[in-house]
């Protein structure tokens, strides 16, 4: 199937300036700041905005207007638009269901190719078509019409003996990723979108899915130092403060955490200073270990390469990166050690210099175990593995390098 991509609905280049101007301002926002932007406009305005964003983000704003206000915009909204807003509503966020579009090009198998070119000249003054779905007495989904097919085949012909059968299909609770790995080789401007027993829920367009998943992406990053997805540029301040503040009282909860460590070995701070200096490398370094190894934990569960059972792989895989490098960083950072010791006549020179080639070794090996065991156990336990997953990682490196560093500092040099 090859056809140019889908676009908005035409009844979109009707709108007037004023309802452009609140569908760019609602798209730019959160779902629950703009439906407060929407609150006061009239029913019939809501809908046309709606209409003209994402039907996640719609989705999102129906959800969050008052009640009252939500049940008078279904009233008003076309019929199919509203069941279909009816019926994403019982999907997942982030699910194919959440991004369906009616289905309105829907055609019994019996129909001639000459009835269905005088229902889509109809059906085409109100809505883009990008293809005809065939079904049967049930709903069911048995065939495609490509609008090419039907311009050159007989009138006479019936739809159930030119139409595409067997054809593809998206499940409404498959999740936006999976479904994006399924439609990967295909490239098709829409999707049918059908239950179990192939009955035809609606469909999706694979520019909307696209957007969907670009979001999703672009909000990863915030997410994983606790800037939750619904916060965008316009977002207004305090809303803003409530979404990232919590998130910094468990950072410096964590950060205690470290200082902690580093307090039960002040009587070694005291008598070797030259420590302090090479607190902040490790950390650093060890920091940088992990992070790397998160990153591509974090790639290889949303692109799916991360199988079931490849779990302990990633882990050990990630403990010999994590030594290797930190051998050779250390290896790097102990010679400055030794040098910087014995510019000041420390007698504990080359002891001081082992002891950060160690640290270092063991804290990137710790560190790259973490950033492929933090997104894991978030994902355990049912959490976003992004969500805040660098806070957590902070703390097991610096505990990790401080700690280390230190505690063989006490043991072999004082």
């Amino acid at each position: 199937m090859t056809e140019t991509a889908a676009t908005p609905d035409a009844t979109a280049d009707g709108t007037d300036d004023a309802v452009a101007l609140l569908t760019s301002d609602a798209s730019r926002v959160a779902g629950p700041d703009a439906a407060r932007l929407l609150a006061r406009e009239p029913d019939e305005v809501v809908v046309e905005v709606l209409r003209g964003v994402n039907p996640a983000h719609a989705q999102g704003i129906l959800g969050s207007l008052p009640l009252a206000k939500r049940r008078a915009v279904l009233a008003v909204a076309p019929p199919e638009v509203a069941r279909q807003w009816s019926e994403n509503e019982r999907y997942a966020k982030n699910s194919v269901g959440r991004l369906m579009d009616p289905a309105v090009a829907v055609f019994p198998p019996e129909l001639t190719v000459g009835e269905t070119i005088d229902r889509l000249r109809e059906l085409v003054k109100r809505r883009f078509i990008t293809y005809g779905w065939v079904v049967d007495g049930e709903g069911r989904l048995v065939g495609v019409l490509v609008m090419r097919d039907l311009l050159f085949a007989d009138r006479a012909t019936r739809l159930a003996d030119m139409m595409l059968t067997s054809p593809f299909s998206l499940r409404p609770e498959a999740q936006l990723m999976d479904a994006m790995r399924l439609v990967l080789a295909r490239q098709y401007p829409e999707y049918p979108v059908c239950d179990d027993a192939g009955r035809l829920l609606g469909v999706v367009r694979g520019q909307v899915m696209a957007e969907a998943q670009a979001f999703e992406i672009s909000a990863q990053a915030g997410s994983m130092v606790g800037v939750e997805k619904e916060e965008r540029l316009a977002t207004p301040w305090p809303r803003s403060l409530r979404f990232r503040h919590p998130w910094l009282q468990l950072n410096l909860l964590t950060a205690f955490v470290a200082g902690a460590v580093v307090s039960l070995f002040q009587d070694t701070i005291n008598q070797l200073v030259i420590l302090a200096v090479f607190l902040p490398v490790l950390a650093g370094q060890s920091g940088n270990t992990g992070c790397q190894a998160l990153a591509v934990a974090l790639r290889g569960m949303t692109l799916g390469d991360l199988k079931p059972g490849r779990e302990r792989a990633l882990v050990l895989k990630e403990a010999l990166l994590g030594f290797l490098n930190g051998a050779l960083v250390g290896i790097s950072a102990g010679v400055a050690m030794y040098l910087l010791a014995r510019s000041q006549a420390n007698p504990h020179a080359l002891s001081l210099g082992l002891v950060v080639l160690t640290a270092m070794t063991g804290s990137c090996v710790i560190s790259g175990i973490s950033g492929a065991l933090v997104p894991m156990g978030l994902q355990r336990l049912g959490a976003d593995p992004a969500t805040a997953s660098s806070i957590f990682l902070t703390t097991a490196t610096d505990v990790a390098s401080m700690g280390m560093l230190l505690g063989l500092a006490t043991l072999f040099v004082r």
